[in-house]
């Protein structure tokens, strides 16, 4: 017994996963010093190296729980750091729902990566739904607890899909293994749309937007790091070289920008963005080449560090503002100057800034890109948007626009600390690319610093400025207009009510109904097992009540013998 369990914590992820139960329990300081000795427990799992560490039969199948390769190792890497850096940036927030499910939730996603077969992948995708959504819940307003449950729908849905594509694939070929598929057969096509709602795929996305911008603020920075790149991880392990993946990569790569521009709301703004960015990797996985994954998963790599980064960020100012819409901010650059500088980072590395972390990435990509004009294009297109919503728009009117007087102090220390270390990975994979180009999954390189596509990107950057001037001076680009942008959560959050509340109303009407039949029927059969039961020719019968439960499991009974014989 003690052997299996040690077997266990050899999974990347476990530890975090048990400890994540003792976190409610110490007191805080002590709390994040366990969860770091924790991430780090699990990140020495990674040192194991490639090849299948842990399996075990079941039903003829072997599940395999912990699988290390090429492709495993820079997901889990990245996924350890972000944990960490999390975890320091967290320090300020003494929520331990927070902390708790955050390091379970990483813990999951890590699992997940590693697991060499749908059913075990099935176990960690629906674990990272239920833990993840507690950083929403700990919110505790009325607007989080409902995204909260729109949002574990979605994700419990997209966990169905998995297991019943896992289902119909064994059915084909008798096994569960977690390969290379191509889009033929039921299977294959219900674990491609599980992956697509995780990847946040067109009219699949609501979610997203829906529900990162209303959890805690430590909360949506942790979101913002592992669902959509696990499912990143899952498309690259099962759909590489899929065409269909080209046309949905360049829809989210080009169409959230337009919603981004328009959105008041900045963590909103960041939800957009990091669908435009998604956009990208799924471009580049549909490509298929080496060199294509190569840049999917550098993307998806660089894409934690600075995502969580502008989301940390904003963040920041929400809690010293108390508010993150662009109406109501302006002129913070002389109170949060450090905030103001690790944006600018962030900024800069989404907009694939040469010398920073992003520019690495792209650099794959584009070049992969580039045997195809349209799609090259389109890239050119999203990543102007990129730059205008996230890198221009967002630090403009946060801290350079018009001055309202608010009044603020910088970002506490251990905020500052995590920002920090995310804006330092940011930089160092910029500067020294080998730190990222050694634990790509092959031995494909692009040129980095090639002086072409050096100078392209700084000329597209400046442009790209110019317009977002023009636009401000011209009025275009307003700040003082709140809105809220509806995008496909429209579909369940306005007009799926619509449609089914007549139905489910009707559903519980007739189900009142029938329990109240039922009720009827009931006390009916009571009463007359009582009056066989005082018949002066009967035998001893039993309790009416007990005679009513007799015959409804015998009827219960022999309905399944009858389905099993049919």
């Amino acid at each position: 017994m003690m052997s299996d369990v040690m077997s266990l914590l050899m999974i990347p992820g476990m530890v975090m996963m048990l400890g994540a139960i003792a976190v409610p329990y110490i007191p805080h300081h002590a709390r994040q010093v366990f969860m770091l000795g924790a991430i780090a427990a699990s990140g020495y799992m990674l040192s194991l190296g490639a090849g299948v560490h842990l399996s075990f039969e079941l039903f003829g199948q072997s599940l395999i729980l912990h699988r290390a390769d090429h492709l495993t190792l820079p997901f889990g890497v990245i996924f350890h750091i972000a944990a960490a850096i999390t975890v320091i940036y967290g320090w300020y927030e003494r929520s331990a729902m927070t902390s708790s499910s955050g390091l379970a939730y990483g813990g999951a996603a890590i699992a997940a990566v590693h697991a060499g077969d749908l059913i075990s992948l099935f176990f960690w995708w629906e674990l990272t739904a239920v833990t993840s959504v507690f950083l929403i819940f700990a919110q505790g307003t009325t607007r989080a607890n409902q995204a909260a449950v729109r949002y574990l729908l979605v994700q419990v849905a997209s966990g169905v899909l998995l297991l019943s594509g896992a289902a119909f694939i064994w059915h084909e070929s008798g096994s569960w293994a977690f390969e290379a598929m191509t889009l033929e057969g039921m299977g294959p096509w219900l674990v491609f749309l599980a992956f697509g709602i995780k990847a946040a795929f067109p009219l699949l996305n609501g979610w997203l937007q829906d529900a990162y911008p209303e959890a805690t603020i430590t909360g949506s920075v942790i979101l913002s790091a592992f669902t959509t790149k696990m499912a990143i991880y899952a498309l690259a392990r099962g759909f590489a070289g899929v065409e269909l993946l080209i046309y949905i990569g360049v829809v989210m790569a080009t169409l959230p920008a337009i919603f981004a521009l328009v959105e008041n709301d900045l963590r909103r703004v960041l939800a957009y963005s990091l669908n435009n960015q998604l956009g990208f990797m799924i471009v580049a996985i549909g490509i298929g080449t080496e060199l294509a994954l190569n840049g999917a998963v550098a993307h998806a790599f660089v894409s934690v560090l600075y995502k969580a980064l502008l989301f940390m960020a904003v963040g920041a100012v929400l809690i010293r503002v108390g508010t993150a819409k662009a109406s109501a901010l302006g002129g913070l650059y002389k109170a949060m100057p450090l905030t103001l500088i690790f944006m600018m980072i962030g900024g800069a590395s989404i907009s694939a800034m040469p010398l920073m972390s992003g520019f690495v990435a792209k650099s794959y990509i584009m070049k992969a890109a580039s045997g195809q004009d349209w799609v090259y294009l389109a890239l050119m297109a999203g990543s102007v948007g990129a730059i205008l919503h996230t890198a221009v728009k967002i630090p403009y009117f946060t801290f350079f626009s018009e001055d309202r007087g608010l009044e603020a102090d910088e970002a506490p220390l251990p905020m500052v600390i995590g920002m920090g270390l995310a804006a330092l990975g940011c930089v160092a994979i910029g500067v020294y690319p080998a730190l990222l180009v050694d634990l790509l999954p092959f031995d494909v390189k692009a040129k980095i610093f090639a002086s072409s596509p050096m100078l392209g990107q700084m000329q597209m950057i400046i442009f790209t400025l110019i317009g977002f001037g023009v636009m401000v001076k011209t009025g275009f680009m307003l700040k003082d207009r709140p809105s809220t942008v509806l995008n496909s959560d429209w579909i369940y959050r306005k007009f799926a009510p619509i449609i089914f509340a007549p139905i489910f109303k009707a559903g519980f009407a007739l189900s009142d109904a029938g329990f109240a039949l039922l009720k009827k029927v009931g006390k009916m059969m009571a009463h007359l097992t009582t009056s066989l039961s005082e018949h002066p020719y009967s035998g001893p019968v039993i309790p009416g009540p007990a005679a009513l439960v007799q015959v409804t499991l015998l009827a219960m009974i022999l309905g399944v013998v009858y389905a099993a014989l049919a």
